[in-house]
């Protein structure tokens, strides 16, 4: 079980997460695409109370235009983005790939949780503090 996060920013909801990530893990196990995973973790969030968007699109803009659009696998109680994988490992890309959603965003935490052989899962924190923003 992960360790609980007690002292970190949004730690309610990271650890919810972190709690539907592994019943989900071990109910279905490895093997699965992202889009299982992605339908099972939104019924274990939306029975913990949590409320959840899939497939959030999410705006890049530079110097003020907007130059294209991501879209995050979830956003958990509008504090958490959540970047699914079903890899056999994770690799710094998927890292990456959570950061720069962290930065086009006001959500500060991220987890990337990978459904693979076995369980991973990352936080990543980028502050609204560090970020680049004009607004």
């Amino acid at each position: 079980m992960p360790p609980p996060f007690d002292n970190y920013l949004h730690s309610h909801t990271t650890r919810a997460i972190l709690q539907a990530f592994f019943k989900v893990y071990n109910t279905l196990g490895y093997g699965f695409l992202e889009k299982v995973y992605e339908n099972a973790m939104v019924v274990e969030l939306t029975k913990m109370g949590l409320p959840c968007g899939k497939q959030q699109p999410i705006d890049v803009y530079y110097e003020g235009v907007r130059i294209g659009q991501y879209f995050a696998d979830m956003i958990v109680d509008g504090q958490v983005i959540v970047e699914l994988k079903a890899v056999e490992t994770l690799v710094p890309e998927h890292e990456c790939q959570l950061v720069n959603y962290l930065k086009a965003t006001r959500v500060e935490v991220g987890l990337l949780l990978n459904f693979g052989k076995e369980p991973q899962y990352k936080r990543r924190v980028l502050t609204n503090d560090y970020k680049n923003w004009k607004k």
